[in-house]
């Protein structure tokens, strides 16, 4: 089983105004098979959360620790967290022109193992997980996410969640854009990944709606740069009915 742990984290970014701090000490543990909902209103520090663990150079830890099975992820190249197992679904996944989807699967799948998968179990692999993300066989031969719709892009993305079989992986906001039918899809895709290797899921969203599909096991009100509050799926619900007004005001 492995174990994802934040502690205490602090994080600054620069602004013209100078830096200023998102996170204010985050403390957040998951485990192999758990998945937990982190909701809350604009501005609060969520996006900064998965892209810290990710390691964009944006963002800046001044204080606290992430851990992945005891080892020092701030310590890391962001293609090391790659390798160690951990992924992040973008909330707006950008383009790579000049690099086809097939070319792009392929090389991630060869930089995470350290040897190329064969190529003809490879490609059977591929095309099934597209006929259940009901994706065009024709999108492999396309520059990754040019020219794709907001949910292309969303099922790419968990497109490479099945392919790549992390051990954590960051959902940013994949609801965002989606209609009922996509949504249904991406979140299906979600749960068959998750099913087949046993990877702790963080989900980011502002709504209930991808809940329903995607159960959590435990929901957490980020408000501020810090974790609110903390609970179990009536959480959401009642976030739902009352929204996020009395942590914010509070």
């Amino acid at each position: 089983m492995a174990i994802l742990q934040i502690k205490n984290l602090h994080v600054s970014v620069d602004t013209e105004q100078g830096s200023k701090e998102i996170l204010k000490g985050v403390d957040l543990t998951i485990r192999s098979g758990e998945t937990h909902a982190i909701m809350g209103p604009n501005g609060s520090g969520k996006s900064t959360l998965a892209y810290t663990i990710a390691g964009h150079p944006k963002y800046t830890v001044t204080e606290g620790e992430i851990l992945l099975d005891g080892e020092n992820v701030l310590e890391m190249s962001v293609d090391e967290r790659a390798r160690a197992g951990l992924f992040l679904a973008m909330q707006y996944p950008v383009e790579i022109p000049g690099v086809s989807v097939s070319n792009f699967l392929r090389t991630a799948k060869t930089a995470i193992t350290g040897e190329a998968p064969a190529i003809r179990p490879w490609i059977g692999e591929v095309r099934e997980a597209m006929s259940n993300l009901k994706m065009d066989p024709g999108f492999t031969e396309r520059n990754v996410n040019e020219g794709f719709s907001g949910g292309e892009k969303k099922r790419h993305e968990i497109l490479q969640l099945e392919l790549l079989k992390p051990h954590f992986a960051i959902l940013d906001e994949t609801d965002s854009g989606l209609d009922v039918d996509a949504l249904r899809v991406v979140s299906e895709g979600v749960n068959r990944a998750k099913t087949a290797k046993g990877f702790g899921v963080l989900l980011i969203t502002h709504y209930t709606r991808i809940l329903n599909y995607i159960k959590p096991d435990f929901v957490h009100v980020f408000v501020a740069g810090k974790i609110a509050e903390e609970g179990g799926p009536e959480l959401a619900e009642r976030l739902e009915a009352e929204g996020y007004d009395r942590y914010v005001k509070a």
